[in-house]
């Protein structure tokens, strides 16, 4: 069987993530790469891994042409623009397999609508990148409990929550360009793998219909003054004018549209997690059964002193998202695999091959964008929304919270 060839536009943190991922999964290398400032160190990297000897080049033709496949691995505001051009080069006899889309689909129903949109009109098969769907983790222990779900029923609650001391990047932190804050750059794993795990076995990912949202949005640390300065002098984003939220809570409901049974996701995402790194924790609750994740459970742990750290000032070279260098440190070996990287690029690269979609479609990653924005709506107008009003529904097709439209002060303060 010969690799798919994957075209890689965008070169930043999570394109280098799926290409340490891509190292562990057969039949596929890195084709070409859409010229950014970090795209020549990931085309090193590729090589130096036997990834292929990926092209640069700034044309999205160009990257089309040279690929089977193409992942969307931008900035979120430039996501819409990419597909457009994407779609124009097949239309216009580029040969391409199909297209992955890093989360989240669109910041808001509307982008991503367009984006669902424009791969049908192209007739392409489409991959949504929803890493923590694809956490063996997860998905082992659920596999484990597979007789008990049978016997005794399902998980009646799950509940997930994500958490880090907030983005490397100034777009994320500016809420007109990403979308959001942590809902919309958390959230959108939160409320899939709430979903995911309380899905009955065998069931399609959009199985579960959600029915209501409550969520509820705060500006803690980022708001206060020494952190707002903190953020206009390193990345140039005043959140005393355009603030977005660094913490969200909220629980999404869904119905077994067989059984008519309500089940719930209770998702809570922040940006002020000032320990070892990046926690994902999920929980799932089911009658006389419990399953339990938490990414900072370690098998291995170093301990650096003072002395020590100030040889080496990598603080990510153990855990994602870490802020210190010294101490204590939680150790994961192998992180792309532990949030799901190498399962889903396995499952997206066995898809194209067989001229399938992915597990999760982009039609999925639609039906998430809706929750997400569900969940500004409820936090805007401080009431549960209900998903299964027609004009509700109406509603959010075309929303845009006012975070997103860089008035949160009226939310947040």
């Amino acid at each position: 069987m010969r690799n798919l060839k994957i075209g890689f536009i965008g070169s930043g943190f999570i394109a280098r993530f799926i290409a340490k991922a891509m190292i562990q999964v057969r039949h596929c290398e890195i084709s070409a790469i859409y010229e950014r400032s970090d795209s020549k160190q990931l085309a090193g990297f590729a090589a130096a891994n036997g990834l292929g000897d990926p092209i640069v080049s700034n044309s999205i033709k160009e990257i089309v042409d040279a690929s089977d496949a193409v992942a969307i691995l931008t900035t979120n505001f430039a996501r819409v623009t990419t597909m457009e051009q994407i779609a124009g080069a097949v239309e216009s006899g580029s040969e391409l397999k199909g297209v992955i889309c890093e989360k989240p689909l669109g910041r808001n129903v509307e982008e991503s609508q367009r984006m669902v949109d424009l791969a049908k009109s192209a007739g392409l098969k489409t991959a949504y990148f929803e890493n923590m769907l694809f956490m063996s983790a997860i998905n082992s222990g659920l596999e484990q409990l597979r007789p008990q779900m049978e016997s005794m029923g399902g998980l009646m609650i799950a509940r997930s929550t994500e958490e880090h001391a907030g983005p490397h990047s100034s777009w994320f932190w500016d809420p007109t360009q990403q979308g959001g804050g942590a809902m919309s750059d958390m959230g959108c794993h939160s409320v899939a793998v709430c979903r995911h795990m309380l899905t009955p076995p065998g069931k399609d990912p959009s199985f579960l219909k959600p029915v209501s949202m409550q969520c509820d949005m705060s500006l803690l640390k980022w708001g206060q003054p020494k952190y707002r300065k903190k953020l206009l002098d390193t990345y140039g984003v005043d959140y005393s004018k355009t603030p977005a939220e660094d913490f969200a809570t909220g629980i999404v409901a869904f119905q077994n549209p067989e059984t008519g049974q309500i089940v719930k996701g209770q998702f809570t995402d922040s940006w002020m997690f000032d320990k070892q790194g990046l926690r994902l924790s999920m929980d799932g609750l089911g009658p006389g059964y419990a399953l339990e994740v938490n990414t900072l459970i370690s098998p291995s742990e170093i301990f650096i002193g003072d002395e020590a750290a100030e040889a080496v000032a990598d603080s990510e070279a153990a855990l994602e998202k870490s802020t210190s260098t010294r101490g204590l440190l939680a150790i994961q070996p192998n992180e792309a695999d532990l949030y799901g990287y190498v399962a889903e690029l396995r499952d997206a690269v066995d898809a194209f091959l067989k001229g399938q979609n992915g597990t999760l479609t982009w039609e999925y990653g639609l039906e998430i964008s809706r929750i997400v924005q569900a969940a500004y709506l409820s936090a805007e107008e401080k009431r549960t929304i209900d998903l299964t009003d027609p004009s509700v529904i109406d509603k959010l097709e075309s929303y845009t919270s006012k975070i997103a439209r860089g008035e949160g002060a009226d939310v947040l303060f």
